[in-house]
């Protein structure tokens, strides 16, 4: 909120009221005129000092409706603040592997939890765009559309968890549904960020396929091999023995993933542990931020009216007051 007042020189005029005051006290101590009377009894029977406390109090009104009137002509505005943000932003598709090797704790907690969490702090850092989710395994679904609700989408992200799908690894089915999201998209740029931890070996349409789909529609897509190099720590549960951990091979298609970034204008990047994955998700952020204007104007309201009318109140109430109840002998 804002306040100021459109013709300030008009506070000017308060000067006034001083020059008025110091001219009352002064007349108010002078003789003002006699009037004779036959009789002192009359004089008796007025009330001592009432004269004067009435003169006072039509004074006061006065003063206090120029006071109004002057500041009335100085026009007091207040203002409202208000922004417009001009920008087209960039429609983002997260896909995110959920096949059940993303359990392997080569990335701590484990892969998924720390995809869910690296992906949550990536979301809370966009602004004005939108974001939709797409997760796979042995088949593909849209987790999210579309959206500019962050809060929303971070519970669906919260939600993830290995065994919502069919268990394998369909790369080029989730790639084919975050460019199905995308396609009518308008926006002036459209990325997907593709995160597995394996190859592909279920569903109907390839990687390359898919990628030659993205690059059709003009979208980016940067691709994530999640795991460290050689074995990854892999928990398993055992009907007998309960929980315990075996050692796998990690066996990222890297080729695969690198060729869908190179024909899309993407990267690929590697992460092999938390640290990295967090840095990628941050270099990713960083390559595609939007160009926000920022158009800033102040709306103001006119206020006036409102000492206007309390001062021609108080004004009518001094002309009422100084012809019954405190009016002259004459």
């Amino acid at each position: 909120m804002m306040f100021r007042f459109m013709n300030p020189l008009a506070l000017f005029l308060l000067v006034i009221l001083p020059l008025m005051i110091a001219v009352e006290c002064r007349s108010g101590n002078g003789r003002r005129g006699s009037i004779r009377f036959s009789h002192l009894g009359v004089i008796r029977a007025v009330e001592s000092g009432r004269g004067r406390r009435s003169r006072r109090m039509l004074f006061i009104l006065r003063l206090t409706s120029l006071f109004l009137f002057m500041l009335a002509m100085a026009r007091p505005q207040s203002g409202l603040r208000e922004e417009e943000v001009l920008t087209q932003g960039i429609d983002i598709v997260l896909a995110i592997d959920v096949s059940s090797s993303m359990l392997a704790e080569d990335i701590k907690p484990n892969r998924l939890e720390a995809v869910k969490e690296v992906a949550g702090e990536f979301i809370r850092g966009r602004r004005n765009d939108r974001i939709g989710m797409v997760i796979f395994s042995g088949e593909a679904y849209t987790q999210c559309p579309l959206t500019l609700d962050y809060a929303v989408l971070s519970r669906f992200i919260d939600e993830i968890a290995v065994g919502m799908i069919e268990d394998g690894t369909a790369i080029g089915m989730g790639l084919a549904t975050a460019v199905n999201r995308l396609r009518n998209s308008e926006a002036k740029s459209k990325v997907i960020v593709l995160l597995t931890d394996g190859r592909n070996n279920r569903g109907e349409i390839d990687p390359v396929t898919a990628a030659q789909a993205a690059q059709a529609f003009d979208i980016r897509v940067y691709t994530i091999g999640a795991g460290t190099r050689g074995t990854a720590r892999f928990p398993v549960e055992d009907p007998v023995l309960g929980k315990r951990y075996v050692s796998v091979r990690v066996d990222i298609d890297e080729e695969s993933l690198t060729r869908i970034a190179e024909m899309t204008g993407g990267r690929y990047f590697r992460a092999n542990n938390r640290q990295r994955l967090t840095e990628i998700y941050q270099e990713i952020d960083a390559m595609e931020k939007t160009t926000i204007r920022v158009r800033e104007y102040t709306r103001y309201a006119e206020l006036f009216v409102y000492p206007l009318i309390l001062g021609l109140l108080i004004l009518l109430a001094e002309v009422v007051l100084a012809n019954t109840l405190f009016r002259k002998i004459p």
